[in-house]
């Protein structure tokens, strides 16, 4: 009986997951340049850790189940509950600011679509313990920066930056009981739904048609002197902050990538301050390639002590970031490399086995037969997987104290002393023998 995989999940065969790899590498090398430490964190949570922040209705979204021991737990949606569990629980016993980095799975039971799986992989990067403008700056410039290692430039993405606290000054100055979380909600639709449906969204949230027309107009302009004179101390603080986190930003150098945008809210409640989405700049990936923002008020609703906090979170696998680096030309070749062929003929083992391993011991990728093939059959091989360089090691070649070194992609060939090879070589080829 033949099995077919689940609708939302992917497999990834070597070429595939070279790729990925290379996109997951370049995106925590850049985490690390900037001093954050990696985590890791488990796959299952307890349901509550969900319920408690969105709901019991949220089962719904998620892969949840009752385990043997009676437990209702769920495969985990996203990551930010979970490091705010880890600060709580341990949080005192680090240095501030604490500045974590791990990438792994999520699962989500959602409708699949458009760079949306029902599993994905994100790189999550947060910083705790630090409510200093220069902190949203670092995560904003980190993820620049990601973007930028991996080849795209400033043309092919914009980071969109607004504030919570503007949208929910703004808001409060209205002369009307207006559901604040309801309406911020509305504003991150915004750009996935008719205007008539967006207004519709606002006016449930407790807008006049005419609140409605002002609210949306005042975020049009973006004008944050005028926000600040129609919203008053709320939204003055709110934008001395956001332009604090601004030149911070301008600071790092990456203020040519940011876009102020009020309309960008992130639809998640626990968001408090700056936040910002990146988008593809020429509209081809529709939805948001990932998004960030200030969440200083979880760690405290998990029971911790006040605790500012910031973070963000490519997604790197069965996400819109491939689909990003795709669109611009910039994916890594799905194709695996291989730096040596160690070929083996006759009974020559024990020095080939002697070569394959000070080659390795060098950091290089290195395979041998396995399969006590031919010399044609083994050359064949090491062409498939793509090898720079074939070590012929046959018993003529040992008669005369000497190994064939190839070079696969000329298909040249010459000899080397068997004992200087590798020698003092850190990364041997034919060009070092001919």
């Amino acid at each position: 009986m033949r099995h077919e995989g689940l609708k939302g999940f992917r497999d990834f065969y070597p070429p595939e997951m070279a790729a990925r790899r290379a996109v997951v590498d370049s995106v925590e090398s850049t985490a690390r340049r900037y001093g954050f430490r990696e985590i890791a964190t488990p796959a299952i949570e307890r349901q509550r850790l969900y319920t408690e922040k969105s709901g019991d209705e949220i089962v719904e979204e998620l892969y949840a189940f009752t385990d043997k021991g009676g437990r209702d737990v769920a495969l985990t949606p996203e990551l930010t509950p979970t490091v705010a569990r880890m600060v709580v629980e341990k949080g005192q016993e680090f240095s501030k600011p604490i500045k974590w980095v791990s990438t792994q799975p999520f699962w989500r039971y959602e409708q699949v679509q458009q760079g949306r799986f029902r599993e994905f992989y994100q790189t999550n990067v947060d910083v705790f313990g630090s409510a200093d403008p220069t902190a949203d700056a670092e995560i904003i410039a980190f993820a620049a920066d990601a973007l930028t290692d991996l080849g795209l430039s400033a043309d092919d993405f914009e980071l969109r930056v607004s504030h919570r606290d503007i949208l929910g000054g703004l808001l409060d100055a209205f002369d009307t009981d207006v559901d604040r979380e309801a309406a911020i909600r509305a504003v991150d639709k915004s750009a996935k739904v008719e205007t008539a449906e967006y207004h519709a969204l606002l006016a449930d949230a407790g807008l006049s048609p005419a609140q409605v027309d002002q609210f949306d107009e005042l975020l049009a302009t973006g004008e944050l002197d005028e926000l600040v004179a129609f919203g008053g101390t709320d939204v003055e603080a709110a934008v001395e902050n956001l332009r604090a986190v601004l030149a911070a930003a301008d600071d790092l150098g990456v203020n040519k990538y940011l876009d102020l945008s009020l309309r960008t809210a992130r639809g998640l409640d626990y968001y408090t301050g700056v936040v910002f989405e990146c988008f593809d700049a020429t509209g081809e990936v529709g939805r948001a390639v990932f998004g960030g923002g200030r969440y200083d008020d979880l760690i405290e609703s998990f029971g911790g002590p006040p605790t500012p906090a910031v973070g963000v979170a490519p997604g790197v696998m069965n996400s819109t970031l491939p689909l990003l680096l795709q669109r611009a030309g910039v994916f890594p070749t799905e194709a695996i490399s291989t730096d040596y062929y160690v070929l083996q003929v006759g009974d020559t083992r024990p020095t080939a086995a002697r070569v394959a391993r000070d080659l390795r011991a060098r950091g290089h990728v290195v395979e041998t037969d396995l399969a006590g093939r031919g010399f044609g059959a083994q050359l064949s091989y090491a062409d498939s997987i793509n090898t720079e360089t074939v070590v012929v090691v046959g018993e003529q070649d040992l008669a005369n104290d000497e190994v064939t070194v190839k070079e696969m992609s000329s298909g040249d060939q010459t000899t080397a002393p068997v004992d200087a090879f590798p020698g003092d070589h850190e990364r041997p080829t034919y060009e070092d023998f001919a």
